[in-house]
């Protein structure tokens, strides 16, 4: 009786899943210890370099694919959803807006901030509500007034420097009269020379440095700054800069117009110099102020003209200018 071949035993799977667990483990254990240049790595590296190019060209083929399928999603996108994402962006843009107003508030606050500490000013701080429309009153009103300790004749500044002083006073409110207005009057000095004058407005919107005499050297660009003359305002405020000089020989002051550093329009918010009632006065009448600063002035001119012609018998020269009083 012939005998048959034996056939070889095959593995069964728990011994095949056994062994692919050991090789695994083994491998795993190789790649751990042998670092970066060894033969597995290598081996790795190999293959992913072959098949880069298959990799490659399988991505552009599947990107129409892909911006098809992104087409179909919006297309089926329902009516609801994108109302959501509209009213969505809508809430976002003004959240952006709403925070971009703070920031603008912050920064103009910060400025006024820095002005009463450099000056080491007792001030409040209010927000204008109004503004004068018609040229003949220049005069703003701020959201503070009595109830507050805000009282006539306080001075009002911008973060760059003097706007003007307050006129009357309510309950929750007050009126601000501005420097460029016709009936406000500031005691000034040009920083450089430290001559005084008085800074006046005017009806057409100019504002003028009078008093000033045809033997002072004045120049565009020159600062204009409060003297502190009359306690009405604290000396060294900032008030504008010069911007044009003229004058005539049979003038016996200067004309100078400056340009105010601050411009009312573009400010929200101001700064209120505050303190006791004996030290804050009361700006009434500028007028009557401007006629005896004038008298002054102007018994100062003459002797000064008159010692002039004792020295060289030509008396005061001078020609019409803009820009300066070199030809004196």
């Amino acid at each position: 009786m012939a005998l048959s071949p034996k056939k070889p035993k095959k593995l069964s799977g728990g011994l095949l899943l056994i062994l692919f667990v050991v090789i695994s483990v083994v491998l795993m254990t190789v790649w751990i210890r042998e670092g970066v240049n060894g033969p597995l790595h290598a081996v790795r590296s190999g293959v992913a370099t072959l098949t880069m190019p298959f990799q490659y060209t399988g991505a552009l083929l599947s990107r129409p694919f892909q911006a098809v399928g992104n087409m179909t999603t919006n297309l089926t996108a329902s009516q609801e959803d994108i109302s959501t994402l509209t009213a969505e962006n809508e809430e976002l843009r003004a959240l952006v807006m709403q925070l971009e107003e703070y920031r603008q508030e912050n920064e103009r606050l910060s400025k006024m901030l820095e002005l009463a500490d450099t000056y080491s000013l007792d001030s409040t701080g209010a927000r204008v509500i109004s503004r004068s429309a018609d040229t003949w009153n220049r005069v703003l009103t701020i959201d503070k007034g009595s109830s507050l300790g805000l009282r006539v004749g306080m001075p009002v500044l911008s973060a760059n420097g003097l706007l003007g002083q307050i006129e009357s006073v309510s309950q929750f409110s007050s009126t601000v009269r501005l420097i460029t207005d016709s009936q406000s009057g500031v005691a000034a000095f040009l920083q450089s020379s430290r001559i005084e004058g008085i800074v006046t407005g005017s009806a057409e919107g100019l504002v003028y440095l009078s008093y000033i005499p045809l033997t002072a050297t004045v120049q565009p660009g020159d600062v204009v700054v409060t003297s502190g003359a009359g306690g009405v305002y604290p000396k060294g405020i900032a008030i504008g800069e010069v911007v044009s000089v003229d004058y005539s020989p049979t003038d016996v002051y200067q004309t100078i117009i400056i340009k105010p550093i601050t411009r009312v329009s573009t400010y929200e918010e101001v700064l209120v110099l505050v303190g006791n009632q004996s030290e804050v006065q009361i700006n009434v009448n500028v007028q009557s102020q401007s006629d005896e600063y004038a008298s002054d002035t102007e018994d100062s001119s003459s002797t000064d003209g008159l010692d002039g012609n004792e020295d060289d018998g030509s008396g005061a020269a001078g020609s019409s200018t803009t820009g300066g009083t070199d030809g004196q």
